[in-house]
């Protein structure tokens, strides 16, 4: 087989129009479904020629706890795709969900307040969640926080709890998302990386700040991060589809691959692939 093209995106999101196979949670409708249709055929359409060769999936909400479209993309392209799935926390038992996935290409679990039910200062506090944590610290299967600066605390909290837990930050903890970039924000995202196992993903770009290519404005945020966690905990991501309706793919790559001069080479490496390979392409401890 020809060699992959070398970058990893860490995060993207699938799903196909294809309702009656894959049918849509509860709550939801086709007419949330914006764009109507990103399957991974599309989504490889647009990385491949941006030299994107491996894509790890992440499970949409519009399917909620029902994984299979995205299973089924990773077993139709394993040499490209893995996953990161999501799990009710407040089932009998998350644990063993956790790890009967885990021979099915999912490396990391979406968590969010959402699922606990709680309210972001106690987001993680459900006994589903410290299972989850401590499962993910035997297994090596990330939890993949989508959270706002008010959910930091906890995440702390349950890092000091469980220290061998591998948890990645979503989106710069979407810092920027009202379009102002808060030195107290960044600070408590910087505070994280005392835990040596907390990693961040790099990306959403096109949804934080001005929202503008080429996005410079993000540059002091992504140094202070890329300087408190080092740039082997950085994970860079695009958010894909959601950044290809108003900019492009490349917008988000070459901020990372092109710009920022006070990345090295060693660091651009790092964010574009080699975190990701060393944190969710890496075989997991069954």
């Amino acid at each position: 087989m020809a060699a992959l093209e070398p970058y990893i995106d860490a995060h993207s999101h699938v799903w196909t129009p294809d309702v009656a196979h894959y049918p849509l949670a509860k709550g939801f409708t086709v007419a949330d479904m914006q764009p109507r249709s990103f399957t991974a055929e599309e989504l490889l359409a647009i990385c491949r020629p941006a030299g994107v060769g491996r894509v790890n999936l992440i499970q949409m909400i519009y399917y909620e706890f029902d994984n299979r479209y995205m299973l089924d993309m990773i077993k139709l392209y394993p040499e490209r795709f893995v996953g990161t799935g999501i799990i009710d926390p407040l089932a009998d038992d998350p644990g063993r969900a956790m790890r009967d996935l885990a021979p099915r290409g999912v490396r990391a679990f979406r968590i969010q307040p959402r699922y606990s039910k709680q309210p972001p200062a106690r987001w993680l506090e459900p006994a589903g969640y410290a299972a989850m944590f401590a499962t993910s610290a035997q297994t090596g299967q990330a939890l993949s926080c989508l959270i706002d600066p008010d959910g930091f605390a906890e995440v702390d909290r349950m890092c000091r709890r469980f220290p061998e837990t591998t948890v990645i930050i979503d989106h710069l903890g979407r810092i920027g998302a009202d379009g102002m970039i808060r030195d107290a924000d960044v600070d408590a995202l910087c505070a994280l990386a005392r835990h040596r196992n907390v990693c961040v993903k790099v990306g959403a770009f096109y949804a934080l700040g001005k929202k503008t290519p080429p996005y410079l404005d993000l540059a002091p945020l992504i140094r202070r991060v890329v300087q408190a966690f080092g740039a082997n905990r950085c994970l860079w991501e695009s958010d894909c589809p959601f950044q290809v309706v108003a900019h492009r793919y490349v917008d988000s790559l070459a901020l990372i691959r092109d710009h920022l001069d006070f990345l090295s080479k060693d660091d651009r490496d790092w964010l574009l692939f080699r975190t990701a390979e060393q944190r969710l392409f890496q075989p997991l401890r069954l």
